[in-house]
């Protein structure tokens, strides 16, 4: 018999059985759905967590006021004494490895332009700000020492902000309102798209950081009128980041004159840690997700097993008239095994299906970010196929072992 034929069987007997071969496919359906929706969630994640640790920049530093808490540490940002400008001076000036320093201090505020409006974010920063991230200015130029110093009033949109608030219009040289403040736009920042679970960075608007404390964020709400917020240092790419985080973190204690002993009342944060906690992370993960899918494939191929047996000896008396007519026993456990593996191939082709059409459910409904894995999509219709083999092969072996009279005379 050939593989042609002992696959046209098998699927005559799947049909005239049609139900039963659904309810013993199920486990596989629903093990392979699950598989790759995870996946896709999971790689979604990843990337996302990957662009947004990319914007950053992978040689910066974060410094915040509070007892910072990664990896055993406490973590709580912004309950103690804040950075000042005179802070960042400092480090500046004691450190030879560092490229450039910018405080950042953000708020959320209304910008006015003409007519129109958009509610978007204004960050607060220094001359460094933009060569720490990365961002290239597309139009225009930077702020310049003087204008941080002086509180001038210059901004530097995003392309969203510019898009929303100009409508295609020049933005460059154009005059701005935030929180009924005059600014004028001298910059324009290159599009950087979407970062982690949809947030848009290029909605935004870049301030001088004295004007953002002067007249948008408000000394009201701040301990000290000079506040700094958050510290980012980039770090020359020759010099080990962790020792540059060890030396900072050394200076600040005395900087900040805690004790021997005592809990630090800042937090520097490196983000290759960052990047190392993600890999753990999406490590344990997969190891979760591989064991989720070996027990549904598992369950699924026990349930394949027992049909199969009962398909055996429901056929009993079939299978003795193909020995007693010239059938090879191998001709037998080909055909029981070629449906065994049809029954798995299948229910992982209707789960493909499903598991596809909840991704894209998932990616039009949720913000959850999805990332198709397609190599795991392969590897889930193999993986069926294996699982085929390996419970079929029993029942398959068992009617090839059958003797045609025995069979026969089977009731």
């Amino acid at each position: 018999m050939t593989l042609w034929n002992s696959i046209r069987i098998a699927l005559v007997a799947l049909r005239l059985n049609a139900f039963r071969s659904f309810l013993t496919m199920l486990g596989i359906i629903i093990g392979i759905a699950s598989v790759i929706v995870m996946v896709s969630v999971s790689s979604g994640a990843k990337l996302a967590v990957e662009n947004f640790i990319n914007s950053l920049g992978t040689n910066m530093l974060l410094i915040r006021p509070g007892a910072g808490m990664f990896g055993g540490r406490r973590s709580e940002a912004g309950t103690d004494a804040p950075f000042t400008e005179r802070d960042v001076r400092a480090i500046h000036k004691q450190f030879d490895f560092i490229d450039g320093i910018s405080g950042s201090v953000n708020d959320n505020a209304p910008v006015i332009a003409g007519n129109n409006n958009w509610q978007t974010q204004i960050t607060g920063v220094h001359v460094d700000y933009t060569t720490i991230r990365g961002w290239n200015i597309e139009q225009g130029r930077n702020f310049t020492e003087r204008e941080v110093k002086s509180g001038g009033k210059a901004a530097i949109l995003g392309q969203t902000v510019a898009r929303e608030l100009f409508k295609g219009d020049p933005a460059l040289g154009a005059r701005i309102r935030i929180k009924n403040v005059p600014f004028r736009v001298i910059g324009i920042l290159e599009s950087k798209g979407q970062a982690s679970f949809g947030r848009d960075q290029d909605d935004l608007v870049i301030i001088p950081i004295s004007t953002a404390r002067m007249r948008v964020t408000g000394r009201t709400s701040r301990t000290v009128s000079d506040d700094a917020g958050t510290i980012m240092v980039s770090i020359n790419r020759h010099v080990d980041i962790k020792r540059a985080q060890r030396e900072l973190q050394e200076f600040l204690r005395k900087y900040r004159n805690i004790t021997p002993g005592a809990q630090d009342d800042f937090s520097v944060n490196n983000l290759a840690e960052f990047i190392q906690a993600r890999n753990e992370t999406q490590n344990t993960l997969g190891l979760l997700l591989t064991a989720t899918g070996a027990i549904a494939l598992i369950v699924g191929g026990i349930g394949i097993m027992n049909i199969m047996l009962v398909s055996v000896t429901e056929r009993t008396k079939e299978i003795g008239l193909r020995l007693a007519v010239g059938a090879r026993r191998r001709d037998i456990l080909a055909q029981f095994l070629v449906e065994a593996v049809a029954l798995c191939m299948v229910g992982s082709l209707v789960g493909v299906v499903i598991g596809l059409g909840s991704d894209f459910l998932i990616d039009h409904f949720s913000e959850l970010p999805v990332l198709v894995n397609v190599p795991i999509i392969f590897i889930a219709i193999l993986s069926a196929a294996c699982v085929g083999i390996f419970f079929g092969f029993y029942p398959a072996r068992k009617a090839s072992m059958m003797n045609p009279i025995d069979a026969l005379r089977y009731e």
